[in-house]
């Protein structure tokens, strides 16, 4: 993947030096400490204010252990993929006559609070349509590469180009319409939604591959294979095998692999944002 002389984005938010553990803590000194320091690494000090004081009994720690320079590097071609991300749905929601708002992408270490609640990096990357920032603990690579057995950098973009495809839902009114709709149904047919949802966006990953690569070349010979390798390795069917040893298709919330790796083939053939319509297909 040719990402190295790619715009850097600004929406880059690094938490990494933040460990959070659950003990309540007070005010006094030590919140005021808190704040500066946050002020020192630009970080907002009310969100250390509300984790240091607020009622889920957290307490933040400041770590400051140097980087490896990989991850330093991890660090900057995130940020490339995410401004290449905002220069494509740029374009894409113009041409559609609507304005895209660009999202912030949190760094994290470990733990991480969120407008969504507190997260663990085991839960892997995430969306918090409630604040419109896309979490990710840099560390879920290794556990891609090494657990999934999907290594390459456009793996990775891949999953960034997920996240911000549900920040793209989010802007359109999908992810909202289709959890007022969830709420109204039982288990197994809101978890058929919530499929619809990820397959969308995985084709609308591809949909940004397809416009970045024709727009500034950023795909190299075995890119694809990569980035499909990465959706199959996180089907839901896959997971549940190496978790249980069976598969339970009326439990999928994500998609099987084979679902994933089509929609995400069909966002990166077509280019059409119509063409990512789960919604309205017929089967998945």
């Amino acid at each position: 993947m040719r990402w190295k002389s790619g715009r850097r984005s600004s929406n880059i938010e690094d938490r990494r030096g933040l460990r959070i553990s659950r003990r309540k803590v007070g005010g006094g000194i030590g919140t005021i400490v808190l704040v500066l320091v946050g002020l020192y690494f630009g970080i907002d000090p009310s969100e250390l204010f509300n984790l240091s004081t607020g009622g889920n009994g957290s307490q933040v720690h400041m770590q400051t252990a140097a980087r490896s320079a990989d991850e330093n590097q991890l660090a900057e071609f995130v940020s490339v993929v995410l401004a290449d991300t905002e220069d494509t749905w740029h374009a894409l929601f113009a041409q559609h006559g609507k304005t895209y708002e660009e999202p912030v992408l949190v760094l994290f270490s470990g733990l991480v609070q969120s407008a969504c609640g507190m997260a663990q990096a085991a839960m892997g990357p995430f969306y918090c349509p409630a604040d419109q920032k896309l979490y990710i603990d840099l560390d879920f690579y290794e556990d891609l590469k090494q657990r999934h057995g999907a290594p390459g950098d456009f793996a990775q973009a891949y999953v960034i180009a997920h996240e911000v495809g549900h920040h793209v839902q989010k802007l359109l009114g999908i992810s909202d319409e289709v959890q007022a709709r969830r709420r109204r149904l039982g288990e197994a047919e809101a978890n058929q939604l919530s499929v619809r949802l990820e397959l969308q966006a995985d084709c609308l990953a591809g949909l940004w591959g397809y416009h970045a690569d024709r727009t500034r070349q950023l795909l190299e010979d075995g890119d694809i294979e990569e980035a499909l390798q990465a959706a199959s390795s996180i089907g839901d069917d896959r997971l549940q095998r190496q978790s249980r040893g069976y598969a339970v298709p009326e439990s999928f919330t994500h998609g099987s692999s084979e679902q994933r790796v089509r929609w995400f083939k069909r966002g990166i053939s077509s280019g059409s944002l119509e063409d990512c319509n789960t919604f309205k297909s017929a089967g998945l």
